[in-house]
């Protein structure tokens, strides 16, 4: 007689159909595993939340040398979008439960799509460098001084994000009195000057990388060199502390890498496509608020890295685990 097949965890108590069921519920859908078990239990399956919780992170940790692949051709891409957000860990040897870890986005801007997700204790320096040990080409990221550092490390082209910028001068003129928000403002200016930069890349979206660069710089550059003009004008006669003020004095920090998309067209101007990837974790992290061990938290960053890389390049997730979880064990 046939043996029985292997399976990603040996001796497991699901199929890898269920398994990735569990995966897409969770980290596709937002449905927390304890609302699972309920679900499973309407219908006459009595698992417990712990049972249904041990199995994802074997599997998580199962999935990690496909991670590693991910990895490589990420740091093989000529352009990387970085970012990073919380995550909460209620058992992480030698720190409380209330201390905040993180959970880093990378994704590739250039050949095949990636979307990793990785697990840290830290938002260091030291960390980030670990995460793009192998880069090389350009990235692109928000303010967030470690990756500056990043940047000079690896002798990468930095680029910034114009969303960040923008966002903060929208929320400088929110903080006006109605009466006060005229087109004649200084936070106006500004975000109306961005909105000429964006209704640019917007007409050149569909163009070639060579039309794209001739645009921006008939185009762009102009534009730029009003912002810059209206920067100075205005750095220093705002207080550093208001909302303007800051936004000012982000943009001013921030203003070579924020120029730089206008070099060459391959370059975004701004990291949206990143934010976008990370949101769906953002929107899960609201329903299961917090992941409970390291082990956890590693194996929730792998799979979220290999549904949101399934469906960057058009691939129904639960169908891409169901066939990755029965072909691992025989690779």
């Amino acid at each position: 007689l046939a043996g029985k097949p292997a399976q990603i965890i040996p001796k497991g108590l699901f199929s890898e159909s269920a398994l990735a069921w569990m995966a897409t519920s969770k980290f596709d859908d937002g449905l927390p595993l304890y609302r699972q078990a309920a679900l499973l239990g309407r219908f006459g399956g009595e698992c417990s939340r712990n049972t249904l919780a041990g199995s994802v992170v074997r599997v998580g940790a199962a999935v990690q040398p496909i991670v590693n692949l991910l990895r490589d051709t990420l740091l093989d891409a000529d352009l990387i979008h970085g970012d990073e957000t919380e995550l909460q860990v209620l058992k992480e040897p030698g720190r409380a439960a209330q201390r905040k870890s993180y959970l880093w986005a990378q994704m590739s801007g250039s050949g095949p799509p990636v979307r990793l997700f990785t697990y840290a204790a830290s938002r260091s320096a030291e960390t980030a460098r670990g995460l793009y040990d192998g880069a090389r080409g350009a990235l692109l990221t928000d303010g967030y001084e470690v990756y500056a550092n990043v940047a000079q490390t690896y002798r990468l082209v930095h680029l910034g994000c114009w969303a960040h910028a923008r966002r903060r001068f929208v929320e400088a003129e929110a903080a006006l009195p109605k009466g006060a928000r005229t087109s004649t403002q200084p936070a106006a200016q500004f975000i109306a000057a961005i909105g000429e930069l964006y209704a640019i890349e917007a007409n050149a979206r569909d163009g070639s990388i060579e039309e794209r660069t001739g645009l921006r710089r008939e185009h762009s550059r102009p534009v730029l060199a009003r912002i810059e003009a209206l920067l100075l004008a205005q750095l220093h006669s705002v207080l550093p502390g208001s909302l303007l003020g800051q936004a000012l004095h982000y943009l001013a920090a921030q203003w070579p890498k924020l120029a730089r998309f206008v070099e060459d067209g391959r370059y975004p101007i701004d990291n949206n496509p990143c934010e976008n990837a990370i949101r769906p974790f953002v929107v899960g992290r609201r329903n299961w608020l917090f992941a409970d061990t390291v082990g956890g938290a590693t194996a929730s960053a792998n799979l979220y890295s290999l549904i949101e890389t399934a469906k960057a390049n058009g691939i129904e997730p639960y169908r891409y685990l169901c066939a990755l979880f029965a072909a691992l064990p025989k690779a």
